[in-house]
């Protein structure tokens, strides 16, 4: 089973930068989509932003404009860049590969990783 491991997360100040890392041993994100998840508290988790096999993006509608997507050259890192931060961009992030569904994901559907906090103060 892949085994994705997200890095890079903290507690920083509203308008502040953050990015954030996904990796797997020996993975390569090379499936037909990979993609970030991000889990509000007492919320379920939504995308947030996606990447496919051709280097497409596709970013939700709150952090479009904010966040940027990417993939090292050898596409063994999956990367978010969280620009411009607001508070309500607190909770947990996760990367995933081939999610089933993009506003209410099942976990045992596709690969996770298990979630990296992130922590906006106003």
């Amino acid at each position: 089973a892949v085994q994705l491991v997200e890095s890079g997360g903290g507690s920083v100040q509203a308008g502040d930068s953050v990015r954030l890392s996904c990796s797997g041993s020996g993975y390569t994100f090379d499936s037909y989509k990979s993609g970030w998840f991000h889990q509000a508290p007492g919320k379920g988790r939504q995308g947030v932003a996606l990447i496919d096999y051709v280097g497409g993006t596709f970013y939700g509608d709150s952090v479009r404009g904010r966040f940027i997507i990417s993939l090292d050259d050898d596409k063994k890192t999956l990367y978010l860049q969280m620009n411009n931060l607001k508070p309500e961009d607190t909770g947990i992030y996760y990367c995933a590969v081939n999610w089933d569904s993009w506003s209410r994901p099942s976990t045992t559907s596709g690969y996770w990783g298990q979630g990296t906090q992130v922590t906006v103060s106003s």
